[in-house]
Order: C-alpha cells, then structure tokens, then sequence
C-alpha cells in the first residue's frame, strides 16, 4: 500500500457526535491541510452521506425514480463495492470510483454507504469462521475493505471511516483495514462502558486473527503473499485517542451548574480508557495524550450544517450565520485544528 493513512472513527456507543466529528475532521484535513482525503461510509445508517452529499443528491443516488431526473448525480455506492462478495465471490468490484470532492463543500471524495451494507455480516460471518483453519479464502473476504484501499490509496493522503456503533463483522473487517482509530465519547455512563466492550471484542478476534495468520503460514505457505493479505495488524497498535462530547449543564437563576453525576462520569474517563485500551495505544501515544480534546455543544449550528451540508468552521453568513453563531463557528474551526494537530502527532507526524 502506499503511505496513505486509514482512520476509522468508532465507539460502540450512538449519539456521541461521532459522524460529525468524523465530517468536519476529514472536511478540515482537506480544506485546511490540503490534503487529498476519502471518506468511505462504512455505516448502514448513511448518516455521513447525507451530511456531506444532502438530502437532493442522496435522492439521486438511491432512489430509483429518481435517478432519471437526476441522471448526473448517477454514482455508485459501497454496495457495488461488496456485491461480488454478496454473491458469492472472494473479491471485490474495485472499478468504483469515489464520489468526487466538487459534489460536496468539504472538497472530500467520499464512497457512499448503502443501508443494504448490511447484507455483508453473512457473508462476513461465514468467512470468518474459515480463519482458524487458516483458509485463503476467509483472509481475503475479511480483507474486502483492504483490498479495494489498496486500488485506490495512491489517490490519497487520508481515507476517514464512519463506522456504526456495532460489534459485528462489518465492523470487525473495516478496523482489520485500519491504521488507527479513534473513540468519540459522550459523557454518560453507556458512552464510556462502551471501551470495555470495544477492548474485549478487539482482544478476542485480533487474537483470534493471528491464530489463523499462523495456521495459513503452515498449511498455505506463501498464499497470503499472493493475495496481498499482511501477516500483521495494524489497528492492534492503533488508538490514537479519544474526544470527549460536553454535556448541556443545567441552568439555576440564569447561571450554568455543573451536574455530579456527569462530572463523576468525567473524572473516570481517563482511567477507564486506560484500563480498557492501554493495550492498543499507538507508540506515540499515552495516558497523557490520549484525550484529543473536549467537544462542545453546538446548539444550532449543527442543523444549520446540516442544512447547508457544510463543515461547520466553514459555515456563512448565506448558511443563516447571525450574531454570537461567528464567533461559535470560529471557535470550533479552532477547536478541529487543535483536534487535527493532536491527532497527527498521535499518529507520527
């Protein structure tokens, strides 16, 4: 593969802004860094489509009625990535190209997820049960993410995924097809319970993984070189960090108050993200860095983005950008930077 770098944004908990963030930083690495960036939606919810590409174009691409009136926005989707395997073949269509960055304001490219996508855990789950027993076959449809990467990694600097908030096989192939990742949390207790159920599940199929990468080695000596299947895994050293989602206080005769639970649940997030992913640090990471940073409430913005299928440091004054909501805007832009810059030290660089 080439020096691009795959970034899977993942918690097992919803709701803790992980497809915002997700957005924003690929949309900040690209308009910002200039760097060329990928988005690939890997979440059957689509919500990572529909927040860069809008409601008009999401139509085009999926409704079939609609493709006639659209029939410029005529693009495929992660669907068409996977339907081999769907069908019982080991490789993937590879001749799908990304959805291009003048389609959408953060001047990404991004593959479209599809709800069907998960048709794939099937498919998936069968393979996976071929791995210990070290089958080609099993490697390479675990590996059908990594394999159509790899066709197109030469395009770009940074590929960002959107995964959903399951531990199921999808999940477990598109980390398999990771570089690193990163957990958005919010503060309540299932948000932060979460990373035990991450750390277990990660522990149990990376091990699980290496058992069958050695079996292979003895049975099919050389197949996973043909097949370009690595014998190491990169996301077993690949936690670059966490951001934490700030909780609304409650107001009392004009002025905020904290709430105790919730500055109880904050005080133990370091620790419990110790405890739970310690073993899956990066080498540049540590219990001091880990914490990308805290991720306000954004109040309006966000359906105004929304709206305006726009980053949110990029939103205007077109958008519906009135009075306090500028200074609301720049701040975040800064806040992504710092983000941004935290995480690129994380990784190395």
């Amino acid at each position: 593969m080439s020096n691009m770098k795959v970034i899977s944004f993942f918690n097992n908990k919803g709701g803790v802004g992980k497809t915002t963030l997700t957005a924003n930083m690929a949309g900040f690495f690209a308009k910002k860094l200039g760097c060329k960036v990928l988005v690939i939606d890997c979440d059957p919810q689509c919500n990572v489509t529909q927040l860069i590409l809008g409601d008009i174009k999401v139509i085009g691409l999926y409704w079939v009625e609609e493709k006639e009136i659209h029939s410029s926005f005529n693009y495929r989707n992660i669907l068409d990535i996977v339907q081999p395997i769907i069908d019982g073949d080991a490789e993937v269509e590879k001749n799908v190209e990304p959805i291009p960055k003048i389609e959408n304001r953060y001047q990404v490219d991004i593959i479209a997820g599809h709800p069907q996508l998960s048709s794939m855990e099937d498919p998936l789950s069968r393979a996976w049960g071929e791995i210990p027993a070290g089958k080609i076959g099993g490697f390479r449809v675990s590996n059908w993410l990594r394999s159509y990467i790899h066709s197109v990694s030469g395009k770009y600097d940074y590929a960002f995924v959107d995964l959903g908030p399951s531990l199921g096989s999808i999940n477990r192939s598109v980390l398999l097809a990771s570089d690193y990742f990163v957990t958005p949390l919010g503060a309540d207790i299932f948000s932060i319970m979460g990373l035990r159920n991450i750390a277990k599940w990660m522990s149990d199929w990376t091990a699980y993984y290496k058992v069958g990468l050695e079996q292979s080695e003895r049975l099919n000596k050389g197949a996973l070189e043909r097949f370009d299947i690595p014998k190491n895994v990169n996301i077993d050293h690949g936690y670059i960090g966490y951001t934490l989602q700030q909780y609304i206080t409650k107001s009392k005769k004009g002025q905020r108050r904290p709430t105790d639970a919730f500055e109880k649940i904050l005080r133990n997030v370091p620790a419990e993200v110790d405890r739970s992913l310690l073993p899956f640090f990066g080498k540049n990471v540590s219990s001091n860095n880990v914490h990308l940073g805290d991720v306000p409430n954004l109040y309006s913005l966000i359906p105004m983005a929304q709206k305006a299928n726009s980053p949110i440091f990029d939103l205007r004054s077109g958008d519906g950008l009135v009075g306090s909501q500028f200074k609301q805007t720049a701040d975040y832009g800064a806040l992504i930077e710092s983000l941004a810059n935290h995480m690129l030290k994380n990784i190395g660089e």
